[in-house]
C-alpha cells in the first residue's frame, strides 16, 4: 500500500502495489512525505517477509515429509555461555520447530577442548539425520574457530563459512551462502530492488557479511567497492554507493553525510549506543529523508539471517536425496 500525502488540499491517494516474486509475497509499503515534501524512505520489513518466507517454508517441509518421508534435520552446536549466543540459539530453536524440523542443540561447557569439540561436530558429520550444522560463533579464546569451520561437512555447512563454500561462492557458483548476506538478497528481489550496473557500496570487510556480500552483488552485476577500517576518505566513497550496506558493529556511524539522495542503505548493525538503545550501524533518523530503501533496527536483517538458515538447511535436505 503506498500513501501519498498531498499538503495541498490534505488528500491522501493510496494504492496497492503487488510485486510478483517466488514466494508470492505481497508486500505492502507506506510512503510518507516528510516536511519538504520529498519521499521519504520506504522501510524494508525484514521481519515480515521472514514470517512469509517461513510459513511457506513450513508447507514445503510438511510435503516434503509425505512425499519423501524426510525432514529437514537442524543441529546447533553451542559453546559456552555468551548472553547473545543463548538468545540467538533460542530463536534459531522456535524458528526451526514452527518450520517442522527436526532439531536439536548442543550445549557444551566454556571449557571443553578443541579436541572434543572436533569429535562432536564429525559425529554430526556422520548422522543421516541431521543435514545442517552450525556451530556458533564466536568460540572460546582456547579454540581455533578456522579449525572447527573446516571441521563441518560443507554439504552440511549450513553457515556457509567452510572455504569449499567460499570458493563456491566467489567462482560465481554458490551452494551454501552466509545467511545474513543472502537475506540481503533475498529482500532486494521481493522488493524490486535492481542491482545491474549500480555502484555498491559495502562498509566491512568480516567473512561472515561482508565478503560474500561483495562477492554476491558482484554476481548480481552491480559495481562493488569493498570498504574496512583502513580505508581513507571513507565518506566521499559511501556517498557515490547506489547500494550501501553497513556491517562494522559502531552504532549509528553513517550518517546523512555519508549517503547520497536515492540510496539503498542496508544496516546490518546490531549494537547499544550510548544510552544503552538497541541501535543500528546507521544512523537512521538522519539517513532515512535521504535514502529511497532502507532497514530498521530491529526488524530489518535480522529477522532474514535466520531465514536463510532454515532455507539452506531444507535445501540440503533436498540434495541429500539425490545422492
Amino acid at each position: 500500500m503506498t500513501v501519498f500525502y498531498n499538503k495541498t488540499d490534505f488528500t491522501i491517494k493510496v494504492e496497492v502495489l503487488e510485486l510478483f516474486v517466488p514466494a508470492s509475497f505481497l508486500l505492502y509499503v507506506i510512503m510518507l512525505k516528510n516536511d519538504r515534501g520529498d519521499e521519504m524512505a520506504i522501510r524494508i520489513d525484514g521481519k515480515a517477509l521472514a514470517q512469509k518466507m517461513q510459513s511457506e517454508l513450513a508447507d514445503k517441509v510438511s510435503l516434503l515429509k509425505a512425499e519423501k518421508g524426510v525432514i529437514p534435520g537442524l543441529v546447533v552446536i553451542l559453546v559456552g555461555d555468551d548472553p547473545a549466543s543463548h538468545i540467538y540459539v533460542r530463536n534459531k530453536e522456535r524458528a526451526a520447530e514452527k518450520a517442522g524440523f527436526y532439531s536439536e542443540t548442543v550445549r557444551l561447557s566454556a571449557d571443553i577442548s578443541q579436541e572434543e569439540l572436533l569429535a562432536i561436530v564429525d559425529k554430526y558429520n556422520h548422522d543421516d539425520r541431521f543435514h545442517g550444522i552450525l556451530v556458533q560463533l564466536p568460540l572460546p579464546a582456547h579454540i581455533d574457530e578456522d579449525s572447527v569451520v573446516l571441521a563441518i561437512d560443507p554439504d552440511k555447512d549450513v553457515d556457509g563459512f567452510h572455504h569449499v563454500n567460499t570458493g563456491r561462492l566467489w567462482s560465481g557458483q554458490p551452494m551454501m551462502v552466509p545467511c545474513t548476506p543472502a537475506g540481503i538478497m533475498k529482500m532486494f528481489e521481493v522488493y524490486g530492488i535492481s542491482l545491474e550496473g549500480k555502484n555498491a557500496v559495502v562498509v566491512g570487510r568480516s567473512n561472515i557479511v561482508g565478503k560474500p556480500m561483495a562477492a554476491l552483488l558482484l554476481e548480481a552485476n552491480a559495481t562493488v567497492t569493498s570498504t574496512h577500517s583502513k580505508t581513507c576518505h571513507l565518506s566521499e566513497i559511501t556517498h557515490k554507493a547506489d547500494i550501501l550496506v553497513v556491517a562494522i558493529g559502531k552504532a549509528n556511524f553513517i550518517t546523512a553525510d555519508y549517503v547520497k539522495n536515492g540510496a539503498v542503505v542496508i544496516d546490518v548493525g546490531m549494537n547499544r549506543d550510548a544510552d544503552g538503545k538497541l541501535a543500528g550501524d546507521v544512523d537512521f533518523a538522519s539517513v532515512e529523508p535521504k535514502a529511497s530503501y532502507i532497514t530498521p533496527v530491529p526488524g530489518g536483517v535480522g529477522p532474514m539471517t535466520i531465514t536463510m538458515l532454515l532455507e539452506q538447511t531444507y535445501e540440503a535436505t533436498r540434495r541429500s536425496l539425490d545422492h
